[in-house]
């Protein structure tokens, strides 16, 4: 039985994987974590995510040393916000315990903290800006578009959320820009983002290659965030079972892309 911590509970993304969590013959949640001064703690984490009772009562952030000590979870999964992220994830590592992180907007600075963190304390992690089966499929597929039609075609991203994401890029974008930049030997900063909040969009990123004389687009359009859980549940398994110490895996090594 694969034990679950959870920082970020009461989110939607949080919900959605304590759903996830609860529908597994191989998992149990065994720790559910929000900010220190949510409505939720306190509560049953099952019963905030309409699934019933789980028997898990939902804490601040600032007990989270304290129940990873107690409790002794394998895996702490991580939606928050970068900066809560970094500390949950040192956490983690103190205690020993492998880290599935879906948290986006990371600076130079943090990003650097997250690798040195795991890899002197030689934990280990899957870091995804977007744990999406097909966004995955959709890396790879840009990927390789780029590497066959080359220098000779523009390339720009254009990505649409709901107007409550905090980050802009989005990490899936930045992501997308980096294995473009990366395939065509550019720097990702070469690569246009253009950041659109409306609505309650849950996540469109598009692709565009464009020439004098044609246009190709690339888009994947995330109906709902439980395309996003579903990838959580197997990246908790791939960290377990496949997950090495002192390395971060992304979706592309949980998928075998």
């Amino acid at each position: 039985m694969i034990r679950v911590a959870l920082c970020g509970a009461c989110g939607r993304m949080g919900q959605l994987i304590v759903k996830q969590i609860s529908q597994q013959k191989d998992m149990k949640l065994v720790v559910a974590v929000d900010a220190q001064n949510a409505a939720c703690v306190g509560k049953d984490a099952g019963d905030v995510a309409g699934v019933g009772g789980l028997g898990v009562k939902v804490v601040g952030s600032n007990r989270l040393t304290e129940v990873l000590k107690s409790s002794k979870p394998d895996v702490l999964v991580d939606f928050t916000n970068a900066s809560a992220a970094v500390q949950d994830l040192k956490a983690a590592a103190d205690a020993g315990v492998s880290v599935v992180m879906g948290t986006t907007g990371f600076n130079p600075t943090q990003w650097k903290e997250i690798e040195k963190t795991i890899k002197e304390k030689k934990i280990r992690a899957v870091i995804s800006p977007n744990m999406s089966v097909g966004v995955n499929v959709f890396f790879k597929t840009v990927e390789e578009l780029a590497k066959r039609l080359g220098p000779d075609y523009r390339i720009g991203i254009t990505e649409v959320h709901h107007v409550h994401k905090q980050d802009a890029p989005s990490g899936t974008a930045k992501k997308a820009a980096q294995i473009l930049a990366k395939a065509l030997g550019k720097s990702a900063d070469s690569i246009a983002i253009k950041s659109i909040r409306e609505g309650e969009v849950v996540g469109d990123h598009t692709v565009i290659f464009t020439k004098s004389d044609e246009k190709i687009e690339i888009t994947h359009s995330a109906f709902t965030r439980e395309t996003f859980a579903v990838g959580v549940i197997r990246a908790i398994r791939h960290v377990t079972e496949k997950g090495k110490k002192g390395e971060i895996h992304e979706m592309q090594d949980v998928l075998d892309l």
